[in-house]
C-alpha cells in the first residue's frame, strides 16, 4: 500500500506561483509513476473525472498537460519520498482541488487532496 499527503496549495493571484507536495509512505523509487490531478469546481459532481496535470515515472519522464506545459515542472525527490508540483503563471482556470497519485503495483493511490484558488 501506499499513503499520499499533499500539502503547499492556498490561495494566490493570478501571475502567482505555488509548490505543490506529495510526501509517500514508501520509498518513491519502487512506484512506477506519480503525478498530480486535478478537479475543477465545475467537475465536482459525481463521476466527473479528475484532468491530469503532471505525471513521472521512476525513471524520470516526464508528461504534461497542454494546458500547462511551460508553466508547470514535476520533480521527484527520492531521497525525501516526496514528487512535487511547481506552478508558475498560474491562471485562475487552473483553480482546483489537485490530487497526488501513484500507480503502484496494477493500483492508483491517491492522496486527500489540496485546494488551489487562483484569484483574477
Amino acid at each position: 500500500q501506499v499513503q499520499l499527503v499533499e500539502s503547499g496549495g492556498g490561495l494566490v493571484q493570478a501571475g502567482g506561483s505555488l509548490r505543490l507536495s506529495c510526501a509517500a509512505s514508501r520509498n518513491i523509487f519502487t512506484i512506477n509513476t506519480m503525478g498530480w490531478y486535478r478537479q475543477a469546481p465545475d467537475r465536482q459532481a459525481p463521476g466527473k473525472q479528475r484532468e491530469l496535470v503532471a505525471t513521472i515515472t521512476s525513471r524520470g519522464s516526464t508528461n504534461y498537460a497542454d494546458s500547462v506545459k511551460g508553466r508547470f515542472t514535476i520533480s521527484r525527490d527520492n531521497a525525501k519520498n516526496t514528487v512535487y508540483l511547481q506552478m508558475n503563471s498560474l491562471k485562475p482556470e487552473d483553480t482546483a482541488v489537485y490530487y497526488c497519485a501513484a500507480d503502484f503495483i496494477a493500483r492508483i493511490y491517491w492522496g486527500q487532496g489540496t485546494q488551489v484558488t487562483v484569484s483574477s
